[in-house]
């Protein structure tokens, strides 16, 4: 998916969506590489699931620019599709534990294929509702599903931002074109101190601070 001008993600594959429990779509999977400064990792990826057959530039650039990761503690990845984060925050933090959350089942399933085939163990990879209530994260990143509709993409934050640590941080990626600015006001409303940390090619790179 590497070009000289990334468009915003393109629409899902007709008959199933990235963010269904259980896609429709008949499987056809390809390899993805990801190629970054410290790290080259190598995805199976399908049908049915976000970023098939490459990885998503917004994915790359917020893996590029958000690099404080805590090498202790719970590590979310809300919406971890095959896995590119959660596998990268794996292989930079090995000492934390990274949870990543799909409500894709076709996904989670490739999450922990990638993870074990990269040598990431401490990758965890968990429906929404497995998690347990309690679990709290010092940090968390997230290229949301914004196809979902707003009403759902703001209940599905409202959800898991308030459990990220005081002091912690959250990171998103999202494209001008679909909604970045009002994302980050909406969350300012909410109490969460946003800022952009980052602007590339229309995708914006949202610093979320965890609310004490």
């Amino acid at each position: 998916m590497a070009s000289a001008s990334p468009q915003p993600p393109s629409e899902p594959v007709r008959g199933s969506h990235y963010f269904d429990a259980h896609p429709t779509v008949a499987s056809a999977e390809e390899e993805a590489t990801l190629h970054l400064p410290d790290l080259s990792l190598r995805f199976r990826t399908d049908r049915g699931v976000f970023g098939h057959g490459g990885v998503d530039p917004g994915t790359k650039f917020l893996l590029l620019e958000s690099t404080e990761v805590p090498g202790r503690g719970n590590l979310l990845d809300l919406g971890c599709g095959y896995g590119p984060i959660a596998v990268a925050l794996g292989r930079r933090a090995p000492g934390a534990s990274v949870v990543a959350v799909d409500i894709n089942e076709r996904a989670r399933a490739l999450c922990a294929a990638n993870a074990e085939a990269n040598g990431a163990p401490n990758v965890r990879v968990y429906g929404p509702d497995e998690v347990p209530e309690d679990l709290r994260f010092a940090a968390m990143w997230s290229n949301p599903p914004i196809r979902i509709g707003k009403p759902a993409l703001h209940t599905m934050l409202s959800r898991w931002l308030p459990r990220v640590e005081t002091g912690g941080v959250a990171w998103l990626v999202v494209h001008k074109h679909l909604g970045s600015d009002s994302m980050a006001a909406w969350l300012n409303e909410q109490g969460f101190a946003t800022s952009r940390l980052a602007s590339r090619h229309g995708y914006r790179i949202l610093r979320v601070e965890g609310r004490s």
